[in-house]
């Protein structure tokens, strides 16, 4: 299949030469949600005079007052249009208003086939939403309580929009011969995963039919192929800079030996369990040191095997060990009473025995001060 060239006027230019165009894009290589707009830019043929690309610090940041008036969310892209004053903000609402102002240039984006939209809005609610679990530092990752579990559901829904893949259309493109939404929609952030997905074990990283389109699409489709480029470009930046080294589950890995309670939570070791959770466990210390003595741990450690390596990665674990721990200690059929003592053992001068954090219950008599 013969396709376009790219226009070699679609790139960044300084803010000083964007003046006179029609519209600013301000915008990095590696957004994946700015890529699903200068893939538009890119297929349409668009000059800088229709829409000039800009970095954001030429108006000094995502957080700056200037940038903020276009988009108060401080986040990228936005667009400014300087022929209509309009500013503009959010992916899908800039590359609507591209297909609609420039219907006219190149295709349209919007073949007869509603998978379009619905691939692209099952993207934008359900993947852009915990996109962060990939690369980002610290969450929250949407409504998902661990790095871990969100990068679970992103894999999940992955395969939820693999299902809307038809393979026997007519192209090479989701929705057959005619590129769509959902292919500038869903290409940018299948650059990402395809390169990170497998540093968390995930491999491979990408469903099969959604895998064979993106492979098609970059290898066949200038437009495309710029655009992985400009993004892998960053990624690999990212990668010289160590931007996974302390990530947990990527860089950072739980390298310890199991414990016995790794046994306990399988069940190869018989337990007297108290309460049990999807996340946490609580059983009866088989060494009591008061009438009522109770242990509560997380299932998944999850690299926590001491309090003093939590990070913010745990902040979501260790609450709900705490919720569990108070409730616990109301229970008067284990034999607490009017309180209980927490204690948390940290490391070898803590006086930790099992490398796997846990929260001691103790109650059933009243406590002395100092413990010990």
């Amino acid at each position: 299949m013969a396709l376009a060239s790219v226009s070699p006027t679609s790139k960044w230019v300084p803010l000083s030469e964007a003046k006179s165009s029609r519209a600013i894009l301000y915008d990095v290589p590696i957004s994946n949600n700015g890529a699903r707009v200068r893939l538009i830019v890119y297929k349409k043929e668009l000059t800088s005079q229709d829409v000039a690309i800009v970095y954001p610090t030429e108006i000094g940041g995502l957080g700056s007052e200037e940038y903020l008036k276009i988009n108060p969310q401080g986040k990228m892209p936005a667009m400014v249009c300087q022929d209509t004053g309009l500013n503009l903000a959010e992916s899908d609402t800039i590359a609507r208003y591209v297909m609609s102002k420039h219907a006219n240039a190149g295709p349209s984006f919007q073949p007869e086939n509603p998978k379009s939209n619905l691939i692209s809005r099952l993207h934008d609610i359900y993947l852009t939403t915990i996109q962060g679990c990939l690369y980002k530092a610290e969450g929250p990752f949407g409504i998902y309580g661990t790095r871990k579990e969100a990068v679970k559901e992103f894999s999940r829904q992955l395969n939820v929009i693999e299902d809307q893949i038809d393979e026997q259309n007519d192209g090479i493109y989701l929705c057959g011969a005619e590129v769509s939404l959902a292919d500038a929609t869903l290409f940018p952030t299948c650059v990402s995963v395809s390169y990170i997905m497998p540093k968390f074990d995930v491999n491979p990283p990408l469903p099969p039919k959604m895998t064979r389109w993106f492979n098609t699409v970059r290898a066949q489709d200038p437009a495309f192929t710029k655009v992985y480029d400009e993004m892998m470009e960053w990624l690999a930046g990212w990668e010289e800079s160590g931007r996974w080294d302390n990530i947990l589950g990527a860089g950072w890995r739980d390298e310890e030996p199991e414990t016995l309670f790794d046994k306990i939570i399988s069940g190869d070791i018989p337990a007297a369990v108290v309460k049990e959770t999807d996340h946490v466990l609580a059983f009866k210390d088989i060494n009591p040191a008061a009438p009522a003595h109770v242990l509560v741990i997380p299932k998944d450690r999850n690299a926590l095997t001491r309090l003093s390596k939590a990070t913010n990665e745990h902040a979501d674990i260790l609450g709900k060990i705490m919720v569990v721990a108070a409730e616990i200690s109301r229970d008067k059929e284990l034999g607490f009473g009017d309180g209980a003592r927490m204690v948390i053992n940290d490391g070898p001068d803590g006086g930790q025995e099992v490398m796997h954090l846990h929260v001691h219950v103790l109650g059933g008599r009243a406590m002395q001060w100092p413990p010990g």
